[in-house]
């Protein structure tokens, strides 16, 4: 408040002293007028005094105005007056765009001032920011709308408080959210503003406002109004993306499981008639391109990055922007910032990169997007940020990418260089031998970054030879960079050419050995080292130590006289230890090794800041080290250290082998589950397949007996109304197999003849059979045990076979007939069939009747075969009657017999009664009881009888 008393009491010339007068009226009659009206038309007059009488209105109405939102909430207008001044009050807009027509500017500094402290002043009741919210809620255009811009002023000017309280308030960032579904567009477009202060740098606000389905509305947004050709409510929008996406997983997460990077694709549909770019799109489309860069920044979580990556390329992202990359009449800016969102969005991806790969410049003849990049990167009279924009895309397509590595370095080795084309290693031979120090640095580090982790490439780049001159003999590059060095060129080219040797004598014995092979290149590091010289040759003299230090610790002992020892001898005697460690410090300690340390991307305010690679600065934190290590120890130790690093190779190598292996066999497992798969699917088909035949041949089946049953109901129906059949022409063959079928027809005639007559016989032994069995019944009558039941069950049984015989007989007399019917047809068939052959071969006129003829055969044929089908019928049935028959006889047989068996059990019996009743006669007479004259009479004749069969005997 001190502040505001003595800004206050500064100049008090002119109006001043009126002007408070009056506002302090106003709030008089603010305060104390019970009319709405009255109170109205003050708070519109201190409105129209705010702009003019900021810190006045400011000091003496807040209060009164805050207590107006809190009272008179039914009137919209007095509301919309009062939101309105405290916006006059607090905003710093107006004052900023008058600020250039001030005189003084300290007094403008503190005016600006004046917005921060009123902001305190408000926001110190948080009732009052809750109060702020529910106005913003009502839909009336004159309350919401000012109070979106008074809530927005508040967050510019003190915006982590305002956050704060918005994020305790119940519902608050949800009552924000339905702004953006507000249809007046001016409210939409300042909710957009609004929604932007508020999720500046607030995790917590920026995950409920994705939560509040934003992406959805802000996309939707951004598609109604066009576009990259949209106007500045697209760039808002924009920049509400991006303070949503950038440092936030969750929600970068949420945006690409929502399915929200394929609706980016239209934002770089570009048409071909590219000229007259307006500043508007050249705005918005560079922040459609840092949008895609923050979803696959390399601070990303390598995860997180990689699903973008993929989704990028799956939805075709990444192929619209290599289009606009190889359009033509694309702003410089606009080229430069797709060059670096192309390189995030393929950096570490193996399939994006593969892409980049194929791509080829609309040129006649083709090149490859690398090979034009390179072009313009090695070219002088390019931009510099565009070069640095090149670099970073060929290091991004390198990342990761043995392949890649592979493709570059084979365009430098003999048998792959193509003289009629221009390819990506001769350019980069190009660049780093020009006398452009630039050049010479972003070739080196792109060489660098071909060999990065990577033995095998840097063991073959040693066979890499230069013509340098006509008549000398080709040089191999590592010499000429060594060759280079040594000629004293500038510090930039001299800087990129250590790092490339840096990096390619790093973790390679061969290529150490091929550098030391050289006598002159051991003498000149170390006089480099050891020499005294300025600020700007201390980088150099610290990145000689560094190389001389990869010399010792990767050295292989080869050389006899570069053997390790004696290099450290070297170093001892010419340059000393402490000052040796001392050179190779100076690089980690420069700031502008710092500075390339921080991130992937070559950033740099200008060429000469141009020392350090990103990767480079890994490379000199890991072996700075082990190199200090290395120079402090003794031959001993050395010793030792190579025999475990021997061990460890031998485990190396056996692990190695061990991995190999059980790569093989899971290669070999992953291919037989895959024939496994293939035999499973094929058998599956197969099963499909026969079940689907199987259901065809049975509806083939169905069909044909359907087919089969109308044509024999056709064939009844022509039959019986005297119809024939129409054949095609004179069929001889059909002729004599319809004699063939008639001799067949009389044959079986016969043999149904020949039964009948054998079931005649049959029948007439059954009844002689059933006669013999009534004589045996009748005898048997006489016994007297109980035969008579018998005998008229046999009798039924007999009744039963002589009607089947009649049947029988009847059924004979039918084929007798029908066999004489087929007689009658024969005989009229075979004249019909001389009388055609006749005819035929007499005379061409009557080939009409003869079809006549034929048609009335085939009628008849068709008769026979319906007839024969009945004999068939029939046949079955005499047969399957004569087995009844049969089965009758053997059970009337079996009859017979069981009768016999009783008759003789009956006659033994009879034969046990008559000795017992003799024996009792015999017993009655020795008791001398007197016997009837009968029963002697019968014993006189039986005895005799027994005399005369026992004199019998005898004679």
């Amino acid at each position: 408040m001190n502040f505001l008393r003595g800004v206050m009491g500064g100049p008090s010339a002119g109006p001043q002293p009126s002007g408070a007068d009056t506002i302090q009226k106003l709030c008089d009659r603010v305060a104390s007028s019970t009319l709405l009206d009255d109170r109205r038309d003050a708070v519109r007059a201190l409105k129209s005094l705010s702009k003019k009488y900021r810190l006045e209105v400011g000091i003496q109405a807040m209060e009164h105005l805050i207590h107006v939102l809190q009272t008179d909430r039914s009137d919209s207008e007095i509301i919309g007056y009062a939101l309105d001044t405290l916006y006059n009050v607090i905003s710093n807009d107006l004052e900023e765009e008058e600020q250039d027509d001030s005189e003084e500017e300290n007094s403008a500094k503190q005016v600006d001032d004046l917005g921060s402290q009123f902001t305190e002043i408000f926001i110190k009741q948080q009732e009052n920011v809750t109060l702020l919210l529910t106005l913003v809620e009502e839909f009336d255009f004159h309350v919401r709308w000012p109070g979106v811009k008074l809530l927005t002023s508040l967050l510019k000017q003190q915006g982590p408080q305002v956050q704060q309280i918005i994020l305790v308030s119940p519902m608050g960032v949800s009552r924000l959210m339905d702004l953006l579904a507000d249809s007046r567009e001016v409210i939409r477009n300042d909710g957009v503003l609004l929604l932007q202060q508020l999720t500046k740098s607030n995790a917590a606000i920026q995950k409920i406002v994705a939560f509040e389905n934003a992406f959805e509305r802000l996309l939707d947004i951004i598609t109604e109004e066009g576009n990259s050709d949209g106007g500045i409510v697209v760039e808002d929008c924009l920049l509400l993306l991006q303070n949503l996406l950038k440092n936030n997983n969750s929600n970068q997460n949420f945006f690409k499981e929502g399915s929200y990077i394929q609706r980016m694709k239209p934002w770089f549909e570009v048409g071909d008639d590219n000229c007259g770019w307006s500043a508007q799109k050249v705005t918005n489309l560079h922040l459609m391109l840092q949008l895609v860069r923050v979803l696959v920044s390399p601070t990303n979580p390598p995860g997180a990055t990689s699903s973008c990556q993929k989704a990028m390329f799956h939805c075709g992202l990444l192929q619209q922007l290599c289009t606009i990359l190889m359009a033509t009449g694309v702003p410089a800016d606009i080229l430069t910032e797709t060059i670096n969102t192309v390189s995030e969005v393929i950096r570490g991806c193996q399939t994006n990169q593969d892409y980049f790969a194929s791509v080829n410049a609309p040129s006649n003849p083709p090149r490859p997007a690398i090979v034009v990049l390179l072009m313009s990167m090695v070219n002088e009279r390019q931009p510099f940020v565009l070069r640095c924009a090149v670099l970073y895309c060929f290091q991004c397509f390198l990342y990761k990418n043995q392949k890649g590595q592979g493709e570059i370095v084979s365009t430098l080795l003999p048998s792959t260089i193509d003289g009629n084309s221009v390819s990506a290693g001769q350019l980069l031979c190009g660049g780093l031998f020009s006398t452009d120090s630039l050049s010479n640095w972003c070739a080196a580090v792109a060489l660098a970054h071909a060999l990065q982790e990577n033995a095998t490439l840097k063991e073959q780049l040693l066979r890499v030879q230069l013509a340098t001159s006509i008549g000398n003999p080709p040089v191999s590059l590592l010499q000429q960079c060594t060759n280079i060095l040594s000629q004293g060129s500038k510090v930039q080219t001299r800087v990129g050419l250590l790092m490339l040797l840096c990096t390619w004598l790093s973790n390679c014995s061969i290529a150490v050995t091929h550098f030391l092979h050289n006598p002159a290149n051991v003498p000149f590091l170390t006089g480099q080292i050891a020499e005294n010289l300025g600020e700007e040759e201390q980088l150099v003299q610290g990145l000689c130590a560094l190389l001389l230090g990869i010399s010792i610790y990767y050295n292989d002992n080869s050389l006899e006289n570069y053997r390790k020892e004696k290099l450290k001898q070297l170093i001892e005697k010419r340059i000393g230890r402490e000052n040796f460690i001392e050179k190779l410090g100076f690089i980690s300690k420069h700031e502008l090794y710092s500075r390339a340390a921080q991130k992937p991307q070559p950033s740099f305010s200008s060429p000469d800041h141009m020392m350090f690679d990103h990767e480079f600065t890994k490379l000199v934190k890991e072996l700075e080290g082990v190199i200090s290590k290395a120079i402090y120890k003794s031959s001993e130790e050395d010793k030792k250290e190579e025999e475990v690093k021997k061990t460890l190779e031998q485990h190396d190598n056996i692990v190695t082998h061990y991995k190999k292996v059980i790569r093989e066999q899971d290669q070999e497992l992953e291919e037989l589950k895959q024939r496994i798969n293939t035999l499973t699917s094929q058998n599956e088909q197969l099963q499909a397949t026969v079940t689907q035949q199987v259901s065809q041949i049975q509806q083939h089946k169905d069909q044909y007996n359907l087919l089969k049953v109308q044509l024999g109901k056709d064939t009844q129906h022509h039959n019986s109304h005297g119809d024939t059949f129409q054949i095609n022409g004179i069929q001889t063959e059909e002729v004599s197999k319809l004699k063939e079928e008639l001799e067949e027809w009389k044959n079986k005639h016969e043999l149904l003849q020949g039964q009948l007559k054998e079931k005649d016989s049959v029948i007439e032994k059954l009844n002689s059979s059933h006669l013999e069995m009534g004589t045996t019944e009748q005898s048997s009558q006489t016994n007297k045990f109980g035969g008579l039941e018998h005998n008229n069950e046999l009798q039924k049984e007999l009744e039963v076979l002589r009607s089947q015989i009649q049947l029988q007989s009847a059924e004979i007399s039918k084929l007798q007939m029908e066999n004489q019917k087929l007689q009658v047809m024969n005989a009229t068939a075979d004249p019909a069939l001389g009388d055609s052959g006749t005819t035929a071969a007499t005379s061409s006129e009557l080939e009409a009747r003869l079809e006549q003829e034929i048609k009335e055969l085939k009628s008849e044929v068709k008769a026979l075969s319906e007839e024969k089908e009945a004999l068939k019928q029939h046949l079955d049935s005499s047969s399957s009657t004569v087995a009844i028959l049969q089965d009758e006889k053997s059970k009337l047989q079996r009859e017979v017999a069981e009768s016999k068996k009783e008759q003789d059990d009956l006659l033994v019996l009879l034969a046990d009664q008559d000795q017992k009743i003799s024996a009792l006669k015999i017993k009655l007479k020795d008791l001398g009881v007197p016997v009837e004259d009968e029963d002697d009479t019968e014993s006189g004749d039986q005895g005799d009888e027994d005399e005369d069969g026992d004199e019998e005997e005898q004679d």
